[in-house]
């Protein structure tokens, strides 16, 4: 078992908010990596590949993690969505289950959108309720010239496991990518998202639902760099806490040189479902550019009780009105998942992590 310092922000604020990075204790990282069998890759219009370039990270999670995988990554995918003008109806799924006998993933997909390609790829990772499970994955996307990507990752692991997750993403001129992330699962979740808005009219939508429920601890470092001119990130973050769980949120939205009538917007919201969960947020804008348009906001607050009280008074138990509580504010998030099955999996998780 090891230590850690890592998700640090990139800029450094004071050491009284506690947000900077964190610290993991006692963390088990597995020293042999076995082959990791339990995948499965669906879908049209891709060229899989289990060849990858090199690994090279702005930020990313830690050098630690970082070279773990370049060094021994037991599962590595490329998908290169081909160029279309017409957008894929049918989505592309990479699942991976974790079991007795695929405990440990340290995996790398690196993402190709070609010029004017639309597609949509669904990541997602799943557990047995009683094992404990490490995984440490990079994911890279390239959004070429006028294409656009759905990006829907899922986390469902179970609340005994480990996962780590670095995520970066280079947009092109007049390119989209939309991520919508549901992270539920993980002892400990760290996640580090890196948005790098290089083209002219480049746009990047991130929107990510966590839901933590007795010790979890969530760290969600989001950072996007606007080159572009009229380049736009808007980041959108609603969670819920309950039991003892913790979770850090640090945005940071970076206003860079020649980004002229660029726009970037960051929210934070957080529902707390018991006096024992904690949420702490810094949202950061940061600026070398005029002209430019930058928001940010951050809430925290308790279920409220007159919205309780009129949901009871309609028939519900406490922990029903709770769930139909929760349900209502991912909402926004889960009615842009278009995969019937796949929002019904969600839906179920929210039920039974909140029972």
């Amino acid at each position: 078992m090891i230590n850690l310092k890592l998700n640090e922000t990139p800029v450094r604020t004071s050491r009284n908010f506690n947000i900077n990075n964190i610290k993991l204790e006692n963390i088990d990282i597995p020293k042999e990596i076995k082959n990791f069998e339990n995948m499965m890759i669906t879908g049209e219009d891709l060229k899989i590949d289990c060849n990858t370039s090199n690994i090279k990270l702005a930020y990313g999670i830690s050098e630690y993690f970082t070279n773990q995988v370049k060094e021994q990554a037991n599962r590595k995918i490329r998908l290169e969505l081909s160029n279309k003008s017409v957008k894929s109806k049918t989505s592309q799924m990479v699942e991976f289950k974790f079991d007795k006998e695929n405990l440990s993933l340290i995996e790398d997909i690196e993402i190709i959108a070609n010029e004017s390609s639309k597609s949509t790829i669904i990541v997602k990772y799943l557990s047995d309720e009683n094992i404990e499970a490490y995984h440490n994955g990079i994911i890279r996307i390239t959004a070429k010239r006028n294409s656009e990507i759905n990006i829907i990752l899922v986390n469902l692991m179970n609340t005994k496991s480990n996962n780590f997750m670095a995520i970066e993403n280079n947009v092109e001129k007049e390119a989209k990518i939309n991520y919508y992330i549901v992270d539920f699962g993980g002892k400990n979740s760290i996640t580090n998202y890196y948005s790098n808005l290089l083209g002219d009219k480049s746009e990047n939508i991130l929107n990510t639902i966590y839901l933590g429920r007795q010790d979890q601890l969530f760290d969600l470092n989001y950072i996007g760099e606007l080159r572009g001119e009229k380049s736009n990130i808007d980041i959108d973050v609603q969670g819920a806490l309950k039991d003892k769980a913790k979770k850090h949120f640090k945005g940071t939205i970076d206003f860079k040189k020649g980004c002229k009538k660029a726009k970037g917007n960051e929210n934070d919201s957080c529902m707390l479902l018991s006096d024992t969960a904690r949420s702490l947020a810094l949202p950061m804008l940061l600026c070398s550019e005029e002209d430019i348009e930058g928001n940010h906001s951050s809430s925290v607050g308790k279920v409220g009780e007159k919205e309780l009280f009129y949901i009871m008074s309609r028939g519900f138990e406490l922990k029903e009105a709770m769930k139909l509580m929760v349900r209502a504010k991912f909402n926004k998030i889960l009615q842009n998942i278009k995969d019937e099955n796949l929002k019904e999996d969600i839906l179920h998780e929210i039920d039974s992590r909140l029972n």
